[in-house]
């Protein structure tokens, strides 16, 4: 069939606003193809990029993803999975959280199911989405710049993330202090997510005895940036800032934000491209691309009386 063929059906078909009747096709073909997300009850906070990624590839290769949010423990979301696969209803499942015990129950039928081993049962991220590299790669920049006091102010401790950031800068200061004299700690405090937490960290400090900060997240960062202005300090002039997530916010606030951007959009996409090739039968291709990326934006520069 010729493109501008191909078009002009698109065209009719967006016009008529038709959608496919999945159940009519099932009955025709003896196939759903329907592919199920499941996830766990608690989802507030996880990034719908993610999903959306995962139901364009499903809708490239011909299926309709459906989502399903079943509360309890892993085992729970199990029995579900199965349960989708043996009526036939869902040809595969992609199962988010904690890995179950013994995987799907047996008896699920041929159905394909994998497990999106990035989040745990709260949606935390782990896996790649806690690697905490970019933290030693910023703070190797910002002593490149000069930069030889650093603050942490870190997030949560029950995340995984969280922790794997503080233990990065905690050792990667301690690598660079053997190299580099009086490059050391400023400290590391512990919050949340929050802006507040960063405009608190930096305003209840008696004193700045610090030049850089890695923050929580962006917006953390935020928080940490007011807190710099109320105190008379510029950033990046004074205290130079990185966070994390590449949010919106960070690249239109002023100065822009240094950051790490995470891809999660990619992870989405991996994970579908996995359940397809399982579906068909296929190797699924081992996508070697970073999830994480440190960019530098106004918020770093060299710091205060280094030429």
């Amino acid at each position: 069939m010729k493109p501008a063929t191909i078009e002009r059906l698109r065209e009719a078909v967006d016009a008529l606003g038709y959608r496919p009747d999945f159940a009519a096709q099932t009955l025709r073909t003896g196939r759903s193809s329907v592919v199920t997300a499941i996830l766990p009850g608690s989802v507030t906070g996880f990034p719908t990029s993610t999903l959306a990624a995962a139901a364009e590839v499903a809708g490239e290769a011909g299926y309709h993803m459906e989502v399903a949010v079943v509360a309890g423990p892993s085992t729970v979301r199990a029995q579900r999975a199965a349960e989708l696969l043996a009526s036939g209803r869902s040809e595969g499942v992609l199962f988010l959280g904690d890995s179950p015990d013994g995987g799907v129950p047996a008896g699920y039928g041929s159905g394909a199911f994998v497990v999106f081993d990035q989040f745990d049962d709260k949606l935390r991220g782990v896996g790649q989405l806690a690697d905490a590299t970019p933290v030693a790669d910023a703070i190797s920049g910002l002593a490149e710049m000069g930069h030889r006091r650093f603050l942490h102010v870190a997030g949560p401790q029950d995340f995984v993330s969280a922790r794997a950031r503080r233990e990065t800068f905690l050792a990667t200061i301690a690598e660079h202090a053997a190299d580099i004299e009086g490059l050391e700690s400023a400290g590391v405090i512990v919050g949340d997510w929050s802006a507040q937490s960063g405009y608190d960290a930096v305003a209840q400090r008696q004193e700045i005895d610090f030049t850089a900060i890695i923050a929580a997240n962006d917006v953390v960062a935020t928080g940490a940036v007011r807190a710099l202005a109320e105190r008379g300090l510029r950033v990046p002039g004074d205290v130079s800032i990185v966070g994390w997530e590449d949010r919106e916010m960070g690249r239109f606030m002023s100065p822009s934000l240094s950051t790490v951007a995470v891809d999660r959009r990619a992870q989405g996409r991996a994970a579908m491209l996995r359940l397809i090739a399982l579906l068909r039968g296929e190797e699924a291709e081992q996508a070697d691309v970073p999830v994480t990326r440190l960019i530098w934006r106004e918020s770093t520069g060299r710091a205060p009386k280094f030429p």
